[in-house]
């Protein structure tokens, strides 16, 4: 009856212990089950073996719907995905790897955690706030700008581009392109360009704005970022061409709302062919042609623009528009009831144009933020712009800075502003005004400040 004993304890003790033993090498001691106990009587603690592995657990085998969910993740292909429950889809979507086609995924999740992902693992830091918040957004318009910076004319197929349109035309609103690669030059053969000629001389964007459905504002620079030594001229370089190409394509994406054309050599003929093609723009609010060669003859034709417009924005901020383009602009101002903002800081305007821009904003009751900074005005502008402070009380910005105003310049301004409840800001930095007249038009702009968070608009 001893033996027998022994022998059932035996048996006991190697149904309760053999899967520990089996499954690895004793790492550590825990109290078992309150049932693995009482079969052995009331004894006190036993010692039992786990697994060093700290993914072991005593679930050995995962349920089925698990395997299943971990198959359809490691060949996702988008098929069963739709039928799966929320918790299942759930389960899938934060294990899907960023790196699959996007074929499959564009039109098919919309889970923000997986496109943040795809984000932080290619632009990582993110800032989704520029992208109304929505990081797929974020990732197709990043996406598509990268192709665009790295196109290089008869060597990437259009092609490449042209495939991801299907599936980011939804989620594309705005595109910021910095560079534009111009076509190769072959080495050794120096004549083959003149004889024959490359097919583009930049992305031809006419391929491909009339399929974005959404696209608000475009940003574009036609140069080369980070050249170093290999500088040439034609790295910065909006050929003819080039701008026949891209105006077409402006006319007909009835989406914009913005344009930026900015550091890419403009000049006066180039502008007259954009502002051609913009005439009645169904959309367009805001055109930026800053720090281009913009001249007399282009501010003519950005004024006839203006004139058949809803332009809201116009800036031409660092130009060569002189008195005559001023003149042409203040024409088109005066008439205007869409502009709300107007910059043309660092032209060379002179007494001609600023007195023209003054007596505009005499009748015009639209504007709101004017900056004349650096044009060389004078005295003469100054008493103008001060009727305009007496008469116009739309305007609430203004910069004047680094003109040659003067003191008797500046005691006009100050008595004029003496008269104004409108303006709350008012440069006139750099003007030769005076300490006096620069202090009391500072005490006067925060005098209006100060009544306008009192009684906002």
């Amino acid at each position: 009856s001893t033996l027998a004993s022994l022998f059932a304890i035996l048996v006991c003790s190697t149904r309760v212990f053999a899967p520990f033993i089996s499954s690895g090498t004793m790492s550590k001691s825990i109290d078992p089950p309150v049932e693995q106990i009482n079969a052995f009587g009331d004894h006190g603690p036993l010692r039992r073996i786990i697994a060093e592995d700290p993914e072991w657990s005593l679930a050995l085998v995962p349920p089925l719907s698990i395997l299943c969910l971990q198959n359809i993740v490691t060949n996702f292909e988008g098929m069963l995905f739709k039928e799966l429950l929320p918790a299942h889809k759930e389960y899938v979507l934060g294990r899907l790897p960023p790196s699959l086609p996007l074929h499959v995924t564009a039109n098919l999740i919309s889970d923000p955690g997986y496109w943040r992902r795809c984000c932080v693992q290619r632009w990582n830091p993110c800032d989704v706030s520029q992208y109304g918040h929505s990081w797929k957004r974020m990732f197709f318009e990043k996406h598509l700008e990268n192709l665009l910076e790295l196109f290089i004319p008869d060597v990437t197929p259009p092609q490449s581009i042209l495939e991801l349109v299907p599936l980011c035309r939804d989620y594309v609103l705005r595109l910021d392109v910095s560079q534009l690669l111009p076509p190769i030059k072959e080495p050794g053969n120096p004549g083959r360009e003149s004889d024959v000629g490359p097919s583009m001389d930049h992305f031809d964007f006419g391929l491909l704005l009339d399929q974005l459905s959404r696209l608000e504002e475009l940003r574009l620079v036609y140069r080369v970022r980070g050249c170093g030594m290999n500088f040439e001229w034609n790295l910065f370089e909006f050929t003819l061409r080039d701008c026949e190409a891209l105006a077409r394509a402006l006319k007909s994406c009835h989406t914009l709302k913005v344009l930026r054309l900015c550091q890419s050599k403009v000049e006066d003929e180039r502008c007259r062919i954009l502002a051609l093609h913009l005439l009645d723009h169904p959309s367009l609010l805001e055109l930026d042609l800053s720090h281009n060669l913009i001249g007399d003859r282009g501010a003519r034709a950005i004024a006839k623009l203006l004139s058949r417009s809803r332009l809201e924005g116009l800036d031409l901020y660092d130009n060569e528009v002189a008195g005559p383009g001023g003149r042409a602009i203040a024409h088109a101002l005066s008439r205007s009831a869409t502009l709300r903002s107007l910059n043309l800081r660092l032209n060379r305007l002179g007494d001609e144009g600023g007195r023209a821009v003054g007596q505009a904003l005499l009748t015009n009751r639209t504007l709101r933020r004017l900056h004349l900074g650096a044009n060389e005005m004078g005295e003469a502008s100054a008493a103008v712009l001060a009727q305009v402070l007496v008469q116009n009380d739309t305007l609430t910005s203004i910069n004047l800075s680094c003109n040659s105003l003067g003191a008797d310049g500046g005691k006009i301004l100050e008595d004029a502003m003496s008269h104004n409840n409108a303006v709350t800001e008012f440069d006139v930095r750099l003007t030769e005004v005076g300490e006096g007249s620069e202090a009391f038009i500072g005490q006067r702009v925060r005098s209006n400040q100060g009544r306008v968070r009192e009684h906002p608009a």
